[in-house]
């Protein structure tokens, strides 16, 4: 994941990323207590689950998704999927910058694990409830 723009470049009013995902890669259930996202797809195909419902989403198409709302994505086409995330007011950015891996310069995706722990520490500070498992059932929170 690239940022683009953070809370320093925007005052504090919203995150712009950039993510690319490996197929079949999805998040945990989560929600966000402290921002809401809007997912907007560039390449490749995503689906957002919510307690709504499920949306599948292809390029040029977008999902916003409420604060407070438990959700997962996930990169269901058979290449990569990659897409801008706009996440306000700032917070995710901060996840990405504490936890992610930094780019090799190669424009491969990383192929070491995520640290879990920090993940969820970091998750934690910012607001975000880690619900569930990739793949569990959306819970009504």
């Amino acid at each position: 994941m690239t940022i683009l723009a953070n809370q320093t470049d925007t005052d504090g009013r919203y995150d712009l990323i950039e993510g690319t995902f490996a197929p079949g890669v999805e998040t945990p259930v989560h929600r966000h207590t402290t921002y809401a996202e809007q997912l907007y797809v560039l390449a490749g195909e995503f689906t957002v689950r919510t307690e709504g419902g499920t949306v599948v989403l292809g390029p040029g198409q977008s999902h916003f998704i409420p604060q407070g709302i438990a959700h997962s994505v996930a990169a269901t086409s058979p290449e990569p999927a990659k897409g801008l995330v706009v996440a306000s007011p700032s917070g995710f950015a901060a996840l990405i910058q504490a936890v992610g891996t930094p780019s090799d310069g190669s424009g491969n995706l990383p192929t070491s694990p995520p640290d879990l722990e920090a993940f969820m520490r970091i998750s934690a500070e910012i607001g975000d409830e880690n619900l569930a498992p990739p793949g569990a059932p959306i819970p009504r929170v």
